[in-house]
């Protein structure tokens, strides 16, 4: 399966596929640069809450693959996101309580290609995912997630904190991956649940692990202090899996 190049350049390419519908992802625009087509384009691209970074000429040169981009490089979506409430749909549609990934920051797109296809294949319903500081839904991601991104809902939040709690309103619990957390085994992880997964470096962060209700401790006998947070997600997943089909 071959997935279209996401990369745009060029003023008036970036513009075109604003209009056309294109969601954009991520923005680099030429520090400075303040004229009409440019206010236009960042004025666009923030109304799709695109994340808009302003960089130096040699960066932008450095990221350009045409050696065009006149002072513009905008990342677009491989695919749609999903709304929240469209994951909560799929729950119901299914008869099922619902079941959410909801990553913290995991910037790796091989990860969260790796993520989405376990997920799907555990049967959550819907993946989480925030503006910053997170990998958005590029192709890279739609071959790591193997095809599972055709069939699983994925949600692109401005804060995962807040979005936690009004989930909690829904009647779901969530629990976050956490070294110091307890031993998932001794956790009743059945009902509606939303499973945080950390970022590859800093994991969860505090202000979203303050918001959850329990955290998961996955047990390790090596002498390295952590796992790659695609394997973290897949052995919680599955954990989640094995109590549900227990209950």
């Amino acid at each position: 399966m071959r997935y279209e190049e996401n990369i745009i350049e060029g003023r008036n390419a970036v513009l075109e596929a604003i209009r056309a519908g294109k969601t954009i992802d991520k923005l680099f625009v030429l520090s400075g640069s303040q004229d009409g087509p440019i206010k236009t384009i960042t004025d666009k691209a923030r109304k799709m809450n695109a994340v808009i970074t302003y960089v130096t000429r040699e960066r932008l040169d450095q990221m350009s693959q045409t050696g065009k981009h006149q002072g513009v490089i905008a990342y677009t979506a491989a695919y749609e996101y999903a709304e929240v409430e469209d994951i909560l749909a799929e729950a119901r549609i299914r008869n099922e309580d619902p079941f959410i990934l909801l990553l913290d920051g995991i910037e790796d797109p091989y990860n969260l290609g790796a993520i989405i296809r376990t997920a799907h294949q555990a049967g959550a319903h819907g993946i989480i995912i925030p503006k910053h500081r997170a990998a958005g839904l590029t192709a890279a991601v739609a071959r790591a997630s193997a095809g599972a991104i055709n069939y699983l809902p994925v949600a692109k939040v401005t804060n995962l904190a807040n979005t936690i709690e009004m989930l909690k309103k829904e009647g779901i619990w969530f629990v976050s991956a956490d070294m110091d957390g307890q031993v998932m085994y001794d956790l009743n992880l059945t009902g509606p649940i939303g499973l945080v997964i950390g970022g590859e470096g800093e994991g969860v962060g505090r202000l979203v692990k303050e918001k959850c209700d329990f955290t998961a401790r996955i047990p390790m006998y090596g002498k390295v202090d952590s796992l790659n947070a695609s394997v973290a997600a897949a052995v919680l997943a599955y954990e989640i899996v094995r109590q549900r089909l227990k209950a």
